[in-house]
Formats: C-alpha cells, sequence, structure tokens
C-alpha cells in the first residue's frame, strides 16, 4: 500500500495558501494524476492562472470560497466539486471567517518545477 500524510508532503506558499503535494508525478507509479491538500487562512487568495493541457477537480473540505472559473464567480463550501477544463483561467479565494481547505486533482499531473512553483521538502 503507498501512503504519504500531511506532515511528509512537499509543500508551496502561495497567497497565503498553503498546498501539500499529496502525489507528484511519478509518484508510487502514478502517471495520469496529480494531488494536492490546500489549507488556507481567511482573506487568502491563490492567484488567476490556467493549465493549457490540464484538467483539475477542487473539491471544498471546510470552509468557505469564493470560485473563479473563467467569467464565473460562485461561492463554494464543504462537499463542493467543482471542474476546471483544461485551458480555463481559475482561481479560489476565502471569504469566510475559518480556514479554507480543499483538495485539488490534476490529470495529466504537473511537474514539481513547473512555472514559478516553488516546493519545500517538509520539516524535518
Amino acid at each position: 500500500m503507498n501512503i504519504q500524510t500531511l506532515d511528509q508532503s512537499p509543500r508551496n506558499h502561495r497567497g497565503g495558501q498553503v498546498s501539500h503535494l499529496l502525489l507528484g508525478a511519478g509518484q508510487f507509479g502514478s502517471e495520469n494524476l496529480a494531488v494536492t491538500w490546500v489549507e488556507g487562512e481567511p482573506g487568502s487568495e491563490q492567484a488567476l492562472h490556467c493549465h493549457d493541457a490540464r484538467e483539475q477537480v477542487y473539491v471544498v473540505v471546510q470552509g468557505t470560497g469564493a470560485m473563479t472559473v473563467d467569467d464565473e464567480v460562485q461561492e463554494v463550501g464543504p462537499g463542493t466539486a467543482i471542474l476546471v477544463p483544461p485551458g480555463a483561467y481559475h482561481s479560489i479565494r476565502n471569504v469566510g471567517d475559518g480556514n479554507l481547505i480543499y483538495v485539488s486533482a490534476t490529470s495529466p499531473p504537473f511537474a514539481m518545477a513547473e512555472g514559478n512553483t516553488t516546493w519545500t521538502a517538509p520539516a524535518a
């Protein structure tokens, strides 16, 4: 069984949100998927961005967010899944009083060194 915890995951800090890479390209033999767990404090916001050849789904676990996909903005909460098609500009902002937590799955997976994203190793 292949298992990775948040404590073992590389991290990326952007816009007041912390992404934990639970499953990266090639990890455990995975070829078609990347999975991140993301936590953001109130007011935090992921920058608007797109993935030209990747689809992505966000699943809100906790909190309230304002999800943007291209020209649409909608409030989302726990239990909500949002599909982001390839090439769609998207972002999410924490509009609640507590932490926003969501899981993101991307296919095909992104490379850890892609764009201006920097992943750091977990603290020992």
